[in-house]
This record gives C-alpha cells, sequence and structure tokens, in this order.
C-alpha cells in the first residue's frame, strides 16, 4: 500500500448506538428484568451475548482500490449486529430457544449477503478470499456483567427503551451504568507480583530515547471516530477517544490534511497519538451523556483528565533502528478482546510506585498517593513496505522476547505511551469500550499516525541510535 494521501468518501454513517465498527464482536443485553427493583450491585447478573466472527480481523490483503467499498459493507455487518441488540433489548426475544434461534437464523442470513459482497468486492481486483462465508454463523452465549452499585430498576426499566435512544436517550446513559465494570475486574495493585521482565541490551543496543511532550489534550480534542479502523464513519470506534498531536484528526482526515494541520506537541511532531477515554463511575451526566460515543454508546460518567502524558520513542535492544515512514499507522491492543480473544489483546494497567506489576485484564486499586497508570507499548518491527494493512496489524509486529524481529521485519523507534490518572482508592472507573466488551480492562488499546516530519523522524533515530536522550 502506497503512502497516498487521498481521502476516503465522506460516508458518515453515524450507525445505530450498538453497532460494531469491523463486522464481528458481540452485543450484550441484560438477560430478563425479573431483578428490577432489587439491588443491581450483587454479583452473578448476567447478559446475554450475541458473538460473531470478526470479519475485518480476518481481511488481511484487500486491494487499495476495493477498501472503500469493504469498509461499507463491514459497516452493513455492525448494523445488522445493532439490529439483533435492539430487538435483545426491546423484549422482542424471550429466553425460549426456539426464538433465539430464530434471531441468530436471520442475522446468519444477513450476514452471509453482506459477506458475499465483500468477497465479491476483492474479487474484482484480486484473488477471492477464500473461507470468509464460513464466518456468517453467530452463537449466544451468557457472560458475567456484575452491575455498578445504585442503579437498581431504573436501568432494568431502560433496557427495552435503549432499543431507541431518540426515543429516549438517556436509556442508554443507565444502561451504561448496569453494564460494569464488575467488582471482579479489579484488583489490589499490592497483592500483585512483580511481572515485568525487560530483555538486556546486547552489543549493538539502540539505547537511547526521543521525547515528544503534547500535553494532556487541555484543547479538548475528542472524538467517537476512528481514522485508522472506520475511515469516511462518523461515530465508528462507538467510544469516545482523547487526542493529543495532530489537532485535526478525525473520521475524515487524509494524510494531506494531516501533514497541513497543526499540533500540540512542542517539537513540532503533528502525530496522531489517541486512545480511549477513562470515566469515572460517578453517575453524573457528562456532556456527551446523550451523544453518540458517550450515553448513546453506553459510556457513561465523568471524563477524567490525564494528569501525566509521556510519549517516547525507544530502541531496540539487539541492534540499531531505522525509520518509520510518514504516515505509518499502528494500532495496539484490541477494543473487541473480551470477544475476540486475547491475541492481539495489549493492555497494560498499574500503579504509580508499582509499575514492575502490570495488570492485563484487571483494573488495578492503587493505594492513597498513588495514580493509575495506563501504558502503551507498541509494535517495533515494521515490513519495510507498507503504511497500514488491511487489517491494520500484519505490516508491523512485536520483537520478541530477547528483542528481535521477525524475518522480513526492521526494528523502528518503538512508541511507548504512558498515561496517569488521579482516582481515588477504591473509586469505580472503566475505559470507555464498545457496548458488548462490557468495559474490561483487556480491551484497552493505543492508535498511533505518525505524521513527524523526514527530519524530524531522522532526529529521533539519530538520538536512539546514539544512545541520547532527546526531545
Amino acid at each position: 500500500m502506497g503512502q497516498k494521501g487521498h481521502r476516503r468518501p465522506r460516508l458518515k454513517l453515524l450507525a445505530a448506538a450498538c453497532a460494531l465498527v469491523l463486522g464481528g464482536g458481540g452485543v450484550a443485553v441484560v438477560a430478563g428484568n425479573a431483578n428490577a427493583g432489587q439491588d443491581s450491585g450483587r454479583t452473578g447478573e448476567v447478559t446475554a451475548t450475541i458473538d460473531c466472527p470478526d470479519v475485518g480481523d480476518r481481511l488481511t490483503d484487500v486491494p487499495d482500490q476495493a477498501r472503500a467499498e469493504v469498509d461499507q459493507n463491514l459497516a452493513q455487518l455492525d448494523g445488522q449486529v445493532a439490529d439483533a441488540y435492539r430487538q435483545l433489548a426491546a423484549g422482542q426475544v424471550s429466553k425460549k430457544k426456539v426464538q433465539k434461534d430464530a434471531l441468530l437464523g436471520r442475522l446468519q442470513d444477513q450476514r452471509a449477503t453482506t459477506i458475499r459482497r465483500v468477497s465479491d468486492v476483492i474479487g474484482r481486483s484480486a484473488g477471492r478470499p477464500q473461507g470468509l462465508d464460513a464466518l456468517s454463523g453467530c452463537t449466544m452465549k451468557e457472560a458475567p456483567a456484575e452491575a455498578d452499585p445504585g442503579v437498581g430498576a431504573a436501568a432494568d426499566a431502560a433496557v427495552a427503551a435503549a432499543a431507541d435512544p431518540a426515543r429516549d436517550p438517556d436509556a442508554a446513559r443507565s444502561i451504561g451504568q448496569k453494564r460494569g465494570p464488575a467488582q471482579s475486574d479489579f484488583v489490589n495493585i499490592a497483592k500483585v507480583r512483580p511481572n515485568v521482565n525487560a530483555p538486556a541490551a546486547g552489543r549493538g543496543a539502540s539505547t537511547g530515547s526521543f521525547s515528544s511532550q503534547c500535553g494532556r489534550n487541555e484543547n479538548g480534542h475528542f472524538n467517537p471516530d476512528n481514522v485508522i479502523v472506520a475511515p469516511g464513519v462518523s461515530n465508528g470506534a462507538h467510544h469516545m477517544h482523547d487526542y493529543v498531536g495532530n489537532k485535526t484528526t478525525d473520521a475524515f482526515s487524509s494524510n494531506n490534511s494531516l501533514a497541513a494541520s497543526g499540533t500540540t506537541c512542542g517539537n513540532g511532531d503533528q502525530s496522531a497519538y489517541y486512545w480511549p477515554v477513562l470515566r469515572l463511575r460517578d453517575g453524573k451526566a457528562e456532556k456527551d451523556a446523550k451523544a453518540p460515543g458517550g450515553g448513546q454508546d453506553a459510556n457513561v460518567g465523568t471524563i477524567l483528565r490525564p494528569k501525566q502524558v509521556t510519549i517516547d520513542f525507544k530502541g531496540s535492544p539487539v541492534g540499531q533502528v531505522k525509520a518509520m515512514p510518514r504516515f505509518l499507522r499502528i494500532i495496539t491492543g484490541d477494543a473487541k478482546a473480551f470477544t475476540n480473544g486475547t491475541a492481539n489483546a495489549n493492555a497494560s494497567w498499574s500503579c504509580t510506585g508499582f509499575e514492575d506489576r502490570q495488570l492485563k485484564d484487571k483494573y488495578p486499586i492503587c493505594p492513597k498517593g498513588s495514580d493509575v497508570v495506563r501504558t502503551f507499548t507498541f509494535q517495533s518491527c515494521w515490513d519495510g513496505r507498507n503504511i497500514d494493512s488491511a487489517n491494520h496489524r500484519t505490516h508491523v509486529a512485536f520483537a520478541d522476547k530477547a528483542g528481535r524481529c521477525p524475518k522480513g521485519f526492521a526494528a523502528i523507534p518503538q512508541l511507548v505511551q504512558r498515561i496517569t490518572y488521579g482516582v481515588a482508592p477504591g473509586a469505580r472507573f472503566a475505559v470507555d469500550s464498545f457496548p458488548e466488551q462490557l468495559h474490561k480492562p483487556v480491551t484497552d488499546h493505543g492508535d498511533f499516525i505518525n505524521v513527524m516530519s523526514n527530519g524530524l523522524m531522522a532526529q529521533a533515530v539519530n538520538c536512539i541510535n546514539g544512545g541520547r536522550t532527546c526531545r
């Protein structure tokens, strides 16, 4: 894929509140209403989840000329899963197996038609992909979803209303409270054993570092878009993103618009750095309580501004690094890891003073005086050709435990983002997520588009390879 600055069609697909971006994942809804009026803070609540294979993640080779149409069809897959969610949420499907099977059957037929279109589009420009037809079937299963304390009957009663956010936009906010996180998603960091093991630097290692100081999103750059995964799609992420660096990043950004943008970084780094916001689950209505990406997508509570954001590029323990190409895109972690599984998960949660203990699938409970820490350690190996790939993963890779890149990949500066938040000990907080992911900590992820000028990237590489610390 070339480094083209073309703009994708403005699809402006403001999907339903629970639509997903890549045609997969699951959709969760409270199973039944038998517990209305009881203490929703107890454990044992379950959700019915429609779990579909992630079609987008399986597309490893999509020709550039087919990408826009493929994106449209993937968005249709998301809408079909959202329709199934609405039927569940509205109580149109009972717990009876025959009704569940009928719902899944209709969904499978819809998905099969759309998946065939995806194959046809790709087949016009390249070889027709094999095996996609097998991804049309979905399953329904129960998953634990312990509720936040104090929601009670209001959230239960809001489930049906959430099927039509336009009729009752407050409903999604209430359900967002009920969507977790679960009490079991938290762990006392002091009870976690140290588990961080970094490879030792060998002869010829690149031991320097380069930092960009880009602030803490003081300018309030938020949106629920994701120009990497869902270009041209409004609310493509279905959760709110915090941005630093490039000032104009949204769903409709192109390479040209990113290169023309201002930046919050003091050294002129125009790169786009973004991640899902963290919210305090305090029951308060944030400004986006009735908006896409916020309350309409079950993301509720006060958005926490980071206390500190550090953006560092580091070297390789086994040799020199080479420059990243401008407009290289990297995603680390998996926003759908709760339903997709952990193969691509890369969440790291900890507390200041305890960062030798990193949590992958739990939120930390930090002691007084210690801050919550999110760390995103990005892939540091590049295939030497592509600035992106069809599934946004195969053009980059992680080094092995010794720090070596896979065959055919070269070491590049490794981006490490560290974000801290002041959270009172024991306070409930959660990362924004797709609705069906239940705000699980394992779904945390970070996104990066390199928009450094070639000169600034050369400076970064020279500092890293020369063993110096630069900013």
